[in-house]
């Protein structure tokens, strides 16, 4: 069964709420370049684009607005999973285990992979499984969204609802779990990626902007 896609709208309100929740200020950015009118006829060989990364590093927001951009669908797949599970990833952890959400969270990748024009989300751990990795290698461009361990921390901070949604990994918690987490997953990020952008002290526009001037034509 396919799975429900968001179709971008013209007006990009509800990006701007979600980046606000990982602790970007909403306020009217300066010295952005104005959004690139990509027409996707002009974009080849585009079946996916899948945005990796850590936590708090933007991708839901990042994903709408390229969906906006670019005329695509776009899907979180952490949304996806916790659809399918009826409660929240933090829920799953709780009652099931990890071991239990990265099952789901595996057979979400396969399909989502298998999806045309459509901009991907991925939860930070899913590169973690080699058959996930291996899904990603059919996405046309794998952009791994790059945030320090202390842009992280802030935005996780700033964002209430990611805290009750999703679980600590590991005993510590909050900025020493970051580094220790990012310590272990950015080689994985970095061998998945076709493309690397720094989101430290960039807004989503920048960001997205970015992403779209480096797709190939």
């Amino acid at each position: 069964m396919k799975q429900p896609a968001q179709r971008a709208t013209s007006g990009g309100c509800a990006a701007q709420v979600g980046f606000a929740n990982l602790g970007y200020p909403v306020t009217p950015q300066t010295n952005v370049p104005a959004p690139i009118s990509a027409n996707p006829e002009s974009i080849i060989n585009m079946p996916t684009i899948a945005l990796i990364g850590y936590r708090g590093t933007g991708k839901t927001t990042v994903a709408q607005l390229l969906a906006q951009q670019l005329g695509l669908e776009w899907v979180d797949a952490d949304v996806e999973v916790e659809r399918r599970a009826g409660r929240s990833i933090a829920t799953i952890f709780a009652d099931a285990g990890e071991a239990a959400f990265r099952d789901l969270e595996a057979d979400v990748v396969r399909q989502l992979c298998q999806r045309h024009n459509t901009v991907l989300a991925f939860g930070g751990g899913a590169v973690l499984r080699q058959q996930n990795r291996h899904h990603l290698t059919t996405c046309q461009a794998v952009v791994w969204l790059q945030a320090s361990a202390a842009t992280i921390a802030q935005r996780i901070a700033g964002d209430p609802t990611s805290t009750q949604r999703r679980p600590n990994l590991t005993n510590q918690g909050g900025r020493q779990e970051i580094e220790q987490l990012l310590a272990i997953r950015e080689p994985i990020y970095a061998s998945c990626a076709t493309l690397t952008v720094d989101t430290n002290q960039r807004g989503p526009a920048e960001i997205a902007h970015e992403i779209v001037a480096s797709l190939p034509r």
